[in-house]
């Protein structure tokens, strides 16, 4: 029997490796590792710039000395289009016939040039009259995916799975809570906001802006390089008691946006699952981490907000203390990795 696959998130800043085990008390920890990505990303068109995104992928897998070919990645959520639809309740067959006519309405580009995906995530009791289905609509750009494959294959590795970041991120994040959350994944260029009720999603949404956005700003107040506003926002964070709450001002219109976008999430929960409130919110991604960024989102939201720890699946196993520290940024290739596990 061969080794289940090991995960592998291509960020826009950043390529991370999970591979895991499993025994009796968890999971285990194989491998994991970390490596700058190319700054122009996998969908550039540069040779050289492919042939630096293969030869970082072969020294990330290196580093972390797994030695299995079999991968699973997830298509950055803002390259793709995920909706959470309502449907009847319908066979297989039916549902493989309508889905196509929903995706035309949700999907703003010619469906001929689309991959597209789905999965029921819940049905009704059938003793409920008129009952909805929950249907996960996924389309990604059949060139997109194509990219993907060519890389991988060039990097010697095989491709299992593919999914988007959003079900990565909710694989690793709600394992062991029972409470109804909200996830804020803040990536480098993107924020992925997910609400999970009874462990199913029943909300996507994807705000174009991230960690990228906040260094920018703090950059343009202080003239700073984009690194440089990278150490202080780490650092400092949006905490109203450092420098005099300065780098906290900066980044202020950045998170703004972003609550307004996580209002609208709850609104449109409360109105339609009053009985049901979402208890907490969950922080993930590179920027979850920042100094007082737990505290501004409860201060905003008024519910409970915690930090991501993708790594409290692991038995009672000892880990670098830097993969520890840095564990909200984990989450999509902790996920990615947990795929093909059963019950995951």
């Amino acid at each position: 029997m061969r080794d289940k696959p090991f995960g592998l998130d291509i960020g826009a800043t950043t390529l991370k490796a999970v591979w895991l085990g499993e025994q009796k008390e968890g999971f285990l920890l194989r491998a994991a590792s970390v490596m700058p990505s190319v700054t122009k990303g996998i969908m550039s068109e540069s040779p050289l710039d492919q042939e630096e995104m293969i030869r970082n992928i072969r020294s990330v897998i290196t580093d972390a000395k797994i030695n299995t070919p079999y991968v699973n990645i997830a298509l950055p959520e803002n390259l793709v289009y995920t909706k959470v639809l309502e449907m009847p309740v319908l066979s297989d067959k039916e549902l493989s016939s309508a889905i196509y006519w929903e995706a035309e309405q949700y999907i703003p580009v010619p469906l001929p040039n689309v991959t597209l995906d789905f999965k029921v995530i819940s049905k009704p009791d059938p003793k409920e009259t008129n009952g909805k289905m929950q249907v996960l609509l996924v389309g990604a750009p059949t060139i997109l995916i194509d990219k993907y494959q060519k890389i991988l294959e060039a990097s010697g590795l095989i491709l299992n799975a593919v999914e988007t970041e959003i079900l990565s991120v909710i694989r690793s994040s709600i394992k062991g809570e029972s409470s109804n959350s909200l996830i804020v994944h803040i990536g480098a260029v993107s924020t992925l906001l997910a609400i999970i009720k009874n462990n199913l999603l029943v909300f996507a949404y994807t705000i174009p802006t991230g960690g990228s956005a906040i260094n920018r700003a703090i950059a343009t107040d202080f003239g700073f390089t984009m690194e440089q506003a990278e150490e202080y926002k780490k650092t400092y964070g949006v905490s109203e008691k450092t420098l005099g709450g300065k780098i906290g001002q900066a980044t202020m219109p950045v998170l703004s946006s972003i609550i307004t976008e996580v209002k609208k999430a709850l609104s449109f929960y409360n109105e339609k699952y009053k009985e049901m409130p979402i208890r907490q919110v969950i922080l993930s991604g590179g920027s979850a981490k920042l100094p007082g960024l737990d505290v501004f989102f409860v201060k905003n939201c008024g519910i409970e907000a915690m930090i991501a720890n993708p790594w409290k699946i692991l038995a009672d196993q000892k880990i670098p203390k830097e993969i520890l520290e840095n564990a909200p940024e984990y989450t999509i290739a902790v996920g990615l990795a947990m795929r093909d596990y059963e019950g995951n």
